[in-house]
């Protein structure tokens, strides 16, 4: 079994709990990733993400549950904002990046942009 990056964890963690419906326990969340993460990596991607204040937490029963307090899209276009700003060359990334796109997602940065132009 492969190992996963804690930046990828975090990511799918944030991922399940913007897809609840409301609080989940941490072992919950360990069921609906993939490949069995431990409890205990969870639980400390949970306190991580408490402390930076994106997940709030509630007791039930003797154990806490958490939910998303962020905005998932927010937090994907700040990773992605990151990333093309440590990069030396940000048209290359992006040229990387719309190659990568399904049509669909194509279509909708297209549909975007042209729509951003409106706006001014």
């Amino acid at each position: 079994m492969s190992r996963r990056k804690l930046g990828q964890l975090e990511a799918e963690v944030l991922a399940v709990l913007a897809g609840a419906d409301g609080f989940l326990p941490p072992q919950e969340i360990c069921d609906r990733l993939d490949g069995d993460p431990a409890y205990t990596t969870v639980n400390t991607i949970l306190f991580r993400l408490l402390d930076k204040r994106l997940v709030e937490r509630t007791k039930q029963g003797r154990a806490y549950a958490y939910r998303l307090t962020a905005d998932e899209s927010g937090l994907a276009a700040e990773r992605m904002f990151g990333h093309l700003r440590l990069a030396h060359n940000p048209s290359a990334v992006l040229s990387q990046f719309v190659h990568g796109l399904s049509p669909q997602e194509e279509a909708a940065l297209r549909a975007l942009l042209e729509g951003s132009g409106n706006d001014t």
